[in-house]
């Protein structure tokens, strides 16, 4: 029997990301007296450097997390699928041109294409979001474009063109349907990577800003403590790997449980893969 503490990992996940607006949290109450204080009673995981309450802070940054997450994997499988599928079924000078593109965003590594456009769009959460689509969609628009090209010249398909279809109609309600299946386990691994790419370049000041909270901006800030007060470092990383390690677990899970069996079915893009 497998183990349900991925499920309940990411369930809590979600339910504090959810509800974190309404939670009595002070992420910017300072108090002087409790700087770099480990885990006591008024601070249940301790104080940072400026006398910040560490729980509430993860606690927002756990909300940074999923809303950027929930955007840029929502934005990618749209852009991405929208684009492969039309593409290889349309044929011709845009598919051509469509894997052209896709060849060029691959040439590089996705988290340096991701820090480069972070850079050149400027700090903030919009602008990282914007940053991680930009190279996110690419492994869905490859992956959704091979599923295509697999599925095209199917009866119901052909039956759908001679009987008047529409392309759009015959790509969103005879082709999409049957890709779904890779495009959503991708999109559970894409989470995964968007994660570690939003806490990275939080770390490098290129994603959330003060005095906004992010895991990768309060590891950041930590590492400088390290030695006196380790908490800061242990409480963000933990959290990021429990949360990163669950996602994977549970996209290994749907992939048997939707029987996604090619190897080189789910291939993704950029942002950490």
């Amino acid at each position: 029997m497998r183990p349900v503490w991925p499920g309940v990992i990411l369930l809590l996940w979600a339910l504090v990301a959810l509800t974190a607006p309404w939670l009595p949290l002070q992420p910017e109450r300072i108090e002087l007296q409790a700087i770099l204080q480990g885990p006591f009673q008024s601070f249940w995981l301790g104080a940072d450097d400026l006398g910040r309450p560490v729980l509430d802070r993860v606690l927002v940054g756990a909300r940074t997390s999923f809303l950027v997450a929930a955007w840029v994997v929502t934005l990618s499988v749209a852009v991405g699928t929208l684009l492969g599928s039309m593409a290889a079924y349309i044929g011709g000078i845009w598919d051509r041109a469509l894997v052209m593109v896709i060849d060029i965003f691959m040439a590089f590594p996705g988290i340096l294409l991701a820090i480069a456009l972070a850079g050149l769009l400027g700090p903030g959460i919009d602008n990282l979001v914007l940053a991680l689509t930009l190279v996110g969609w690419v492994g869905y628009a490859r992956l959704a474009r091979a599923q295509v090209l697999s599925v095209r010249h199917r009866e119901h398909v052909l039956a759908a063109r001679a009987l008047g279809s529409g392309t759009v109609r015959i790509v969103s309600r005879h082709l999409v349907p049957l890709i779904s299946a890779p495009l959503v386990v991708e999109a559970t691994f894409g989470v995964a990577a968007v994660v570690v790419a939003e806490s990275g370049l939080s770390f490098l000041g290129l994603g959330v800003q003060p005095p906004e909270a992010s895991w990768g901006s309060m590891i950041r800030d930590g590492v400088r403590y390290m030695l006196v007060a380790p908490h800061l470092v242990l409480v963000p990383g933990s959290l990021l790997f429990l949360v990163v390690l669950s996602v994977n677990l549970l996209g290994d899970r749907l992939r048997d449980y939707l029987d996604v069996r090619s190897a080189g079915t789910v291939t993704g893009q950029g942002t950490g893969k």
